[in-house]
């Protein structure tokens, strides 16, 4: 199996995938390789390579709390959710620990954010309200599922709000980053691209040591320590380079493309 990141990855800065990778994800997919799409972004931004998944269709969205079908619009399959009520502990957390803090929640409906939370890549339809507010439930587990907390600092570096967040908030979720701003994803605690990958690989008997991974940034750091034989980006945070088993070169040189042209060249 190969499984790759997305941004920063497999896709180059303007968002676009190349034709020698689309070719080679094609070849691989021919020769019998499994190829899962391995991402934070959720199932509505994966239009970008929807069009590049045979086989089976489906992609591991949101930093392994859902798993999608591609071929049938980004419809979810399996969601791994981070409770609101741990959610609201988070928030509570972090706005003591880290005054200034804006939140958004990612879940399965759709797209909620506190009016300070910067203009991404917002959905015009989404709830604009406090964290606590768009986190409430008149009953527990009765609200839409979420996939994960968004939490973006003004001022922090990017690596020191996640140090800060880990230390302390770690023990009741899973956060991590791929922004190179000060944003922070977090999940259901035991929730990351790798654990969900390994589950859709004991679906499919497939070891670890027959999985070539691919990323760039934090979020990607426990899949590629995980797979048999990974890979940091050119472009990829050192803390990526010092995880991966390999490195190939950046993201605008088609970096997955050259690893994947070389393990068919072997075989």
């Amino acid at each position: 199996m190969i499984a790759t990141d997305l941004d920063g990855t497999l896709l180059r800065d303007d968002k676009s995938v190349s034709h020698r990778t689309i070719t080679a994800l094609a070849a691989a997919e021919e020769a019998g390789i499994e190829v899962f799409f391995v991402t934070g972004r959720p199932a509505r931004w994966m239009g970008v390579v929807s069009d590049h998944v045979h086989g089976h269709g489906l992609a591991i969205c949101a930093n392994g709390a859902a798993v999608v079908d591609l071929h049938s619009g980004g419809k979810l399959l399996e969601v791994r959710p981070l409770e609101r009520s741990t959610a609201l502990e988070v928030v509570a957390t972090l706005r003591r620990e880290a005054p200034g803090t804006a939140f958004a929640a990612e879940l399965t409906t759709g797209f909620n954010y506190e009016p300070d939370y910067p203009p991404f890549w917002l959905d015009p339809h989404a709830t604009i309200a406090s964290a606590e507010e768009f986190l409430h439930e008149e009953e527990p587990g009765l609200g839409a599922p979420m996939l994960k907390l968004l939490a973006h600092h003004p001022d922090l570096t990017p690596d020191g709000f996640l140090a800060l967040a880990r230390t302390a908030a770690g023990a009741h979720a899973s956060i991590t980053r791929s922004s190179p701003s000060a944003l922070l994803e977090i999940s259901g605690l035991g929730v990351s691209k790798a654990s969900t990958l390994a589950l859709c690989c004991a679906e499919r008997g497939i070891s670890a040591d027959e999985v070539v991974a691919f990323g760039d940034m934090p979020n990607d750091i426990e899949m590629l320590s995980w797979a048999g034989r990974s890979y940091a980006m050119g472009n990829a945070h050192p803390d990526v380079v010092a995880a991966a088993s390999g490195r190939t070169v950046a993201n605008n040189d088609d970096g997955v493309a050259r690893v994947i042209e070389d393990i068919l060249g072997t075989r």
